[in-house]
C-alpha cells in the first residue's frame, strides 16, 4: 500500500502530541484524523476505513499502567481486525511491549520519537499489508467477492487456498445463506479448470422425473417430450467443474445412480446404450447436518467418501460477527452504485443495531436488510432506525428474554443490547442507565463481543 494512499487515525490525551503527528504526516498521507478522547475510537472506525491507528497506551482517566492501551488495542481489533496498531508509550517497559505485540499490535514506538522511525515503521506495516491484501486476492471469484477477515474465515480462506489448485472432490457444508455457492465458484476460479465450464445444478429444484435427464441427457425418442437430443450437465462441465448443490435433498435410489457415474466416470444417456466419458471436477454443497449425512437411512456411506475428498465447512454470520461491518460497507457501497444514490457513511447505531440481529438467514438477509435501507433512505447517513428486519425475521435486537432462559448472562447481554440500542449506541448514556461505569460496560462490550 502506497504510504500517499493511506489513511491514519491518531489517538492520545495530549494534544501537542496529536498536534506534531499530524504536522509530520499530513503530507505524507491521504488522511490523518486526530483523536483526544479514545472512547471516540469506535465511531471514527464505523465512518472511515483506518489502515492504521497509532494508539497511546496511557490516558489520563485511568492509572498509567498501559492497560488502557491494550483495552483499546483489542478493541480495535474486534472492531476491524484490518487496521494495523501502533502502540506508543512514556515509559520504556519492555513487558508491557511484549504484552502489546501479543494482543494483536503490530508494532510498538517509545516516547519521545523520532521522525523518521514513526515514518519507517508506517512504510513497514503499509508494505506487509499490501503483500497480505495481493494474497488474499488471489482467492476471488470472477462476480462476487467473498469478504471477511474473521479467524473463522481465515480459516476458510486457508482451506481453499491448499484445495482448489487440486482435483480432489470438495463438499462444502454450512446453513442457507452463508455463499456456499461463492465458495464453489472460488475454487473454480483458483483451479487449473479455471478456464474450462463452470456448471451449476441446483438438486433441490429437481423432480425426481428430471433428475436423470437432467444429469445424464436424453436422445431423440427416449421419452415423449424428447424431440432432439440434449446434453446432461455431467457432459456439459466435461473438462471444467460441476457443481450439484442440494446434494442432501437427494433419494437413496438417485444415490445410486449418482454413485455409478462418478465411479464409472462416464455417462450413459437415457435411450442410448452408449456411455460417453466424462472428465470432471466435482464439488457438492449441502446445508443438511453433518450427522443427517452420516445416517446409512439417509445418506449411503460410500457416496459420501466419493463427495467428500475434502470438506469446507462455511460459518453462519453469527460466528463471525467481527465481519458484519466490512460486509455491510461493501453491499452498501454496491446497492448506493445500482440505485444511483449518494455515498453513505454508517452511523455507529447502525452497525450496533445489525450486530445485535442474529440473522438466521446469514449473509443472503444482511444483503437484503442492506438494500432495502439504501433504498428507502433520504440521506446520505444509515442510522439505526433506517434498519427495518422482516417480520419472519428474528432478531436477537428486538426479541424479549425467553421465559425459558434464566441464565445470568443472558439475561444481562439483552439487557445491554436493549439499552444500547435505545440510547443510539452512546455508551455513556447506557452506563448510567444500566448503574455501571463507563469502564465496566466497555468490559461487557468486550465479553459479548457487542
Amino acid at each position: 500500500m502506497v504510504l500517499k494512499n493511506a489513511s491514519i487515525l491518531v489517538v492520545d490525551d495530549d494534544v501537542d502530541v496529536l498536534n506534531a503527528l499530524r504536522l509530520l504526516l499530513k503530507p505524507l498521507v491521504k488522511d490523518v484524523v486526530i483523536e483526544k478522547n479514545p472512547n471516540n475510537i469506535n465511531s471514527h472506525i464505523e465512518r472511515t476505513n483506518f489502515d492504521i491507528v497509532i494508539l497511546d497506551m496511557n490516558f489520563s482517566g485511568l492509572v498509567n499502567t498501559g492497560n488502557e492501551g491494550i483495552f483499546w488495542l483489542n478493541k480495535i481489533r474486534k472492531l476491524n481486525p484490518e487496521i494495523s496498531v501502533i502502540l506508543m508509550t512514556a515509559y520504556a517497559d519492555i513487558d508491557l511491549a511484549i504484552k502489546g505485540l501479543k494482543e494483536g499490535a503490530a508494532d510498538f514506538l517509545m516516547k519521545p520519537w523520532k521522525n523518521e522511525k514513526i515514518i519507517e515503521t508506517i512504510t513497514t506495516i503499509l508494505g506487509n499489508k499490501k503483500s497480505r491484501t495481493q494474497q488474499k486476492q488471489s482467492i476471488k471469484t470472477s462476480s462476487t467477492e467473498i469478504i471477511g477477515s474473521s479467524d473463522a474465515m481465515n480459516d476458510v480462506f486457508v482451506k481453499l487456498k491448499k484445495v482448489a489448485p487440486t482435483d480432489a472432490n470438495v463438499l462444502i457444508l454450512g446453513e442457507n445463506g452463508t455463499g456456499k455457492d461463492l465458495i464453489a465458484r472460488a475454487i473454480h476460479d483458483n483451479s487449473n479448470r479455471k478456464h474450462k465450464p463452470f456448471i451449476k445444478v441446483d438438486l433441490g429444484a429437481l423432480t425426481s422425473s428430471l433428475f436423470e435427464s437432467e444429469l445424464f441427457g436424453y436422445k431423440k425418442g427416449a421419452f415423449t417430450d424428447a424431440r432432439e437430443d440434449r446434453q446432461g450437465r455431467f457432459e456439459a462441465a466435461n473438462g471444467g467443474t460441476l457443481f450439484l448443490d442440494e446434494i442432501g435433498n437427494i433419494t437413496l435410489g438417485q444415490q445410486v445412480r449418482l454413485l455409478t457415474v462418478l465411479q464409472n466416470r462416464q455417462v450413459n444417456p437415457l435411450g442410448s446404450n452408449e456411455s460417453i466419458p466424462i472428465d470432471i471436477r466435482l464439488i457438492c454443497a449441502t446445508n443438511v447436518a453433518p450427522k443427517t449425512l452420516a445416517d446409512e437411512k439417509k445418506f449411503r456411506k460410500d457416496l459420501i467418501y466419493r463427495i467428500n475428498t475434502v470438506d469446507i465447512i462455511v460459518p453462519p454470520l453469527r460466528e463471525r460477527s467481527t465481519d458484519i461491518t466490512e460486509l455491510s460497507r461493501y453491499f452498501v457501497s454496491l446497492y448506493a452504485e445500482k440505485y444511483n444514490k449518494p455515498a453513505f457513511s454508517l452511523d455507529s447505531g447502525f452497525i450496533s443495531k445489525l450486530k445485535s440481529h442474529d440473522f438466521p438467514g446469514n449473509v443472503r438477509e444482511l444483503q437484503y436488510v442492506l438494500e432495502r435501507a439504501v433504498i428507502m433512505t433520504d440521506g446520505n447517513v444509515l442510522k439505526s432506525e433506517d434498519l427495518v428486519f422482516s417480520s419472519i425475521e428474528r432478531s436477537a435486537s428486538t426479541k424479549s428474554i425467553e421465559t425459558t432462559s434464566l441464565n445470568l448472562d443472558d439475561i444481562e447481554k439483552n439487557a445491554i443490547i436493549t439499552v444500547l440500542e435505545k440510547h443510539k449506541g452512546n455508551v455513556s448514556k447506557s452506563a448510567k442507565e444500566l448503574g455501571i461505569t463507563r469502564a465496566a460496560l466497555y468490559r461487557r462490550l468486550d465479553k459479548y463481543e457487542l
